[in-house]
C-alpha cells in the first residue's frame, strides 16, 4: 500500500487542506493520504499552537467522510521539534509493509536543501509536489529529480494564521473550515483571544 504522508500543524485544518489531500489521493498512484499532525514544526513558534489532542480531534472530524483519508499522530511520541527524516524512519519501522512518499508544497521544495539530512529523504522515499504561489526558485538539483513528482493540482491560498486571525477579530470565516471544525472551534472558544 502506498501511504502520502501530509505534514502540518493543522492549526487549524481548513478546506484548503482537504482539497490538497483530496486531490493528491485521488489525482496520483497513492493509495491513502495520512495527516501528520505535527506538534512543533521546527521552523514555527510553537506558542500559538492548539494543544496537539485538539488539532487531532478537528483532523479527525474533518476527514469523517473522506475514507482514503486518514490522521496520524506518530510524531506525538517523538522527540521535538519534529524533523520529517526521523519520523520517515520511524513510521516505516513501524509499518513495514506499507511504501511512505511525502506531499509537500512547491514552497516546501525550495527549502528542502535545508532539511535536515534531505539526502537520505530523497534516498528512500518518493515526493509529491503540489503548486503552491510562493517567492524563490527550485533548486537545480531537484528539477528533474526521479524522485521528485509534480502533481498538477488547485492552487490553494487558504491560511491558518489568516483564519485564526479573522476569528480573534470576529470575522465570520466559516466556508474556509469543515462544518463540523468550524462548530468544533466555535463550542471550543477556540482562537478568540
Amino acid at each position: 500500500m502506498k501511504i502520502g504522508l501530509y505534514f502540518g500543524s493543522f492549526n487549524p485544518i481548513h478546506i484548503g487542506h482537504l482539497i490538497i489531500a483530496n486531490h493528491m489521493v485521488e489525482h496520483s498512484d497513492l493509495d491513502q493520504i495520512w495527516l501528520v499532525v505535527t506538534p512543533h514544526n521546527p521552523h514555527k513558534n510553537k506558542t500559538t499552537l492548539l494543544a496537539d489532542n485538539h488539532r487531532l480531534m478537528m483532523v479527525d472530524i474533518a476527514l469523517e467522510s473522506y475514507p482514503k483519508l486518514k490522521s496520524s499522530k506518530i510524531e506525538f511520541g517523538l522527540p521535538q521539534p519534529s524533523y520529517t527524516v526521523n519520523t520517515l524512519a520511524h513510521i516505516t519501522e513501524k509499518h513495514p509493509d506499507k511504501t511512505f512518499s511525502l506531499i509537500m508544497g512547491e514552497d516546501n521544495l525550495k527549502s528542502l536543501h535545508k532539511w535536515k539530512n534531505y539526502e537520505t529523504i530523497l534516498e528512500n522515499h518518493q515526493i509529491y509536489v503540489y503548486p503552491r504561489l510562493s517567492k524563490g526558485t527550485v533548486k537545480h538539483q531537484f528539477e528533474k529529480h526521479p524522485k521528485i513528482t509534480r502533481v498538477e493540482a488547485p492552487i490553494v491560498e487558504i491560511s491558518a494564521t489568516f483564519i485564526r486571525k479573522s476569528i480573534k477579530e470576529k470575522i465570520n470565516i466559516q466556508p474556509l473550515l469543515p462544518h463540523s471544525v468550524w462548530k468544533y472551534i466555535d463550542e471550543m472558544n477556540f482562537y478568540k483571544k
